[in-house]
C-alpha cells in the first residue's frame, strides 16, 4: 500500500513538471492519472514537431534569401565590371576629344581661358558690390561662363563687357530703392539709399542708419545688414542730407572709398564708457574726485554769488541786516560807534576777519582737488606702464594687443586727470574771485565808515 502511494506521488510530480498540471483537479484514480500523462505527452510531442517544422521552414527560407543575395551580388559585380570598362572607354574618348578640342581651338584657347578667368573675377567683384543690393543676381551669367567647359558663345562674351559698362554707370548714381535690411524693421522692406558702390544707408522711422553689404553667416547669401555701431553724427547728418536732397541738387554727403571698410572700423572704436573703463581703478577714483569737487564747487559758487548780491543790496540800504557780511559789519559799527576812531577801526577789522573764513570756505579743497587729479593721472600712467612691461616680460613684444590694455590705462588716466583738473581750476578761480570781491567791498565800506565816524567826532 505504501509503494502504491509513493508511485502515485511520483507520477503526480512528473506530470506537474512536464505539462504544468498543478492547476488541475487531483486525479481520482491511477488510471485517470495515467491517461492524463499520456495526453500531456502527446500534446508536448505535437508542439515539438510543429516547432521543428517551423525551424526547418525558416532554415529553407533563409537559404533561399542567401542564395538570392548571392545572385544579386554576382549581377552587381558584373554590372560594375561593365561600368568600369565603359568608364575607361569614356575616359579614353574624353582624352581624344580634349586633344581634338585643343587642336581646333588653336590660339583661341588662351583667349577663351582668359575670358573665363575674367568672368570669374568680375563675377566675384559684382557679387560683393553694393550695387547688387539693388540688382541681385547680376553675376549669375558670369558665374556660368566661368564654370563652363564648353566654348563660350558670342552672347556670353558680350555679357561680360555689358556688365562692366553697367557697373561703371551704376557707380555714378545716387539711388533710393526698396530693400530688406537684416536686423532692421523685422525683415520688412525700407527705403535704402545707395551712393554708387561706396556706401548705403536705410531710412527707418525718420532716421538714417548705415548698412553694409556682406554675406550672411548662416546662408552665405549677400544681403544688406544694419550696422550695430553707427558712425559719428556728422556722417549720419551727411546721409540725411543725401536722402532729403532734391533731384540734381548738390549736397554734402558721406561716401566710403573702401566700399564699407572704413565705416566698419567704427564698430571697434570704443565709446566713452569703454574709454573710462580702460582707466581702471585709478580712473574711477579720478572721476569720483571730479564729481565731488564739481558739486561742492558749484555749491560754493552759488553761495558766493548769492552773498555778493546780498552785499550789493546792503550797500544801497542804510539799515543793517544780519543776513549778509556787510550788514554784520555795519552792526558791529553800530555797537561801537560811541567809542573812539581807533576802537571803531579795530571793531570793524575784527568783524571783517570773522567774515573772511566764511567767504574762503572750501576754496582750498577745490585747489587741492585740482592739484591731486593730475597726480592721480600720473599714478595711473605708472601702473599702466608696469602692466605693459609685465605683459612684455610674460608674452614678449610680438603682439601689440597684449600691451594695449596697460597702454590704454596709462593714457586714459592721464587724460582723466587733466579733464578733472581743468574744470576744478576754473571753478576755484571763479570762487576765489567772488570771495575777494566781497572782501574788497567789506574793506571799502569799513574804511568809509571809519572816515565818516572820524569826521563826525571832529565836527
Amino acid at each position: 500500500m505504501q509503494k502504491i502511494k509513493t508511485l502515485a506521488a511520483a507520477l503526480t510530480l512528473g506530470v506537474a513538471m512536464t505539462a504544468g498540471a498543478l492547476a488541475q483537479q487531483p486525479a481520482s484514480s491511477i488510471g485517470e492519472l495515467l491517461n492524463r500523462v499520456r495526453s500531456d505527452v502527446r500534446e508536448t510531442s505535437q508542439e515539438n514537431q510543429e516547432r521543428l517544422s517551423e525551424f526547418q521552414a525558416n532554415t529553407n527560407r533563409q537559404q533561399a534569401l542567401l542564395q538570392n543575395a548571392r545572385n544579386q551580388l554576382a549581377a552587381l559585380e558584373r554590372e560594375k565590371d561593365q561600368l568600369e570598362a565603359q568608364y575607361e572607354a569614356n575616359q579614353i574618348r574624353n582624352d581624344e576629344l580634349d586633344i581634338e578640342l585643343r587642336e581646333r581651338q588653336g590660339s583661341f584657347r588662351e583667349l577663351f581661358g582668359q575670358a573665363r578667368q575674367s568672368a570669374g573675377e568680375f563675377a566675384a567683384l559684382i557679387d560683393s558690390s553694393i550695387v547688387s543690393s539693388q540688382y541681385p543676381g547680376r553675376a549669375d551669367a558670369l558665374e556660368e561662363l566661368a564654370d563652363s567647359r564648353t566654348l563660350p558663345t558670342r552672347m556670353e562674351l558680350d555679357q561680360l563687357w555689358r556688365l562692366m559698362i553697367e557697373e561703371m554707370i551704376y557707380q555714378g548714381q545716387v539711388v533710393t530703392f526698396q530693400a530688406r535690411v537684416n536686423g532692421l524693421a523685422d525683415g520688412q522692406e525700407v527705403d535704402a539709399t545707395r551712393v554708387g558702390p561706396f556706401a548705403v544707408f536705410s531710412s527707418y522711422n525718420g532716421n538714417q542708419r548705415f548698412a553694409r553689404f556682406a554675406q550672411d553667416e548662416t546662408t552665405g547669401v549677400w544681403a544688406l545688414q544694419d550696422m550695430a555701431t553707427q558712425p559719428p553724427a556728422n556722417f549720419v547728418a551727411g546721409a540725411s542730407n543725401l536722402y532729403n536732397a532734391e533731384p540734381n541738387e548738390i549736397v554734402r554727403g558721406t561716401i566710403d572709398p573702401s566700399r564699407g571698410g572704413l565705416l566698419e572700423i567704427y564698430k571697434d572704436v570704443p565709446d566713452l564708457g569703454q574709454r573710462i573703463e580702460q582707466g581702471g581703478l585709478v580712473g574711477y577714483i579720478i572721476l569720483g574726485l571730479l564729481a565731488i569737487s564739481v558739486v561742492f564747487g558749484l555749491f560754493r559758487l552759488f553761495s558766493l554769488v548769492t552773498t555778493q548780491m546780498a552785499v550789493s543790496s546792503q550797500k544801497r540800504s542804510s539799515k543793517a541786516k544780519k543776513g549778509n557780511p556787510l550788514g554784520r559789519v555795519m552792526l558791529a559799527y553800530e555797537a561801537a560807534k560811541d567809542k573812539g576812531v581807533e576802537t571803531v577801526e579795530l571793531k570793524l577789522d575784527e568783524a571783517i576777519l570773522q567774515e573772511t573764513p566764511k567767504l574762503e570756505f572750501g576754496l582750498n579743497f577745490l585747489k587741492l582737488g585740482a592739484g591731486i587729479a593730475p597726480l592721480l593721472g600720473l599714478l595711473g600712467t605708472v601702473t599702466g606702464m608696469i602692466k605693459t612691461f609685465t605683459m612684455i616680460t610674460i608674452f614678449g613684444a610680438g603682439d601689440p594687443q597684449v600691451m594695449a590694455g596697460g597702454i590704454s590705462e596709462a593714457l586714459m588716466t592721464t587724460v582723466l586727470g587733466l579733464v578733472a583738473s581743468i574744470p576744478l581750476l576754473f571753478i576755484h578761480s571763479f570762487a576765489a574771485s567772488f570771495a575777494r570781491g566781497v572782501q574788497q567791498v567789506l574793506e571799502e565800506q569799513a574804511a568809509g565808515i571809519v572816515a565818516r565816524h572820524s569826521e563826525e567826532q571832529q565836527s
